[in-house]
């Protein structure tokens, strides 16, 4: 990842009224930077939309993995820093498929998380917001 956009995302997550387009604008330039995706589900203006975004990234994730080699199995490791846009989206979409009332999925995220880094859980990553739990 060129660090010019690296550094365009984290202003972008900065331009406060502005952040949710300014964060799709480094999308345009590269659509395959997994962070991107999983900022702008951060930054979704409503729990479905962002829920499209983070799957989008988890997708998009999925592909580069096994583009890399990965098989379906194996650790994916928060600190391997390639590893962490894949994994804060796969984090935001569990969250936004509680917020939205797809438990299921959400529950089968957060196992997929375990499963890929066993550390996940002591890593306590900021919510992006309180996640909404409702009833089924």
């Amino acid at each position: 990842m060129a660090d010019n956009l690296v550094k365009e995302l984290h202003e972008a997550t900065e331009a406060g009224d502005d952040r949710h387009g300014a964060i799709g604008e480094v999308i345009k330039k590269d659509p395959t930077f997994l962070d991107a995706w999983a900022r702008l589900s951060e930054s979704a203006r409503d729990d479905v939309e962002g829920y499209a975004y983070a799957r989008i990234g988890y997708h998009r994730g999925l592909d580069a993995l096994r583009k890399a080699g990965w098989r379906g199995n194996g650790y994916v490791r928060w600190r391997e820093v390639p590893n962490q846009g894949f994994l804060r989206s796969l984090e935001y979409l569990r969250q936004r498929a509680m917020a939205i009332g797809e438990t299921v999925e959400s529950e089968r995220c957060d196992l997929f998380l375990h499963q890929l880094d066993p550390e996940w859980k002591s890593l306590q990553l900021p919510a992006f917001r309180e996640p909404v739990f409702r009833d089924k």
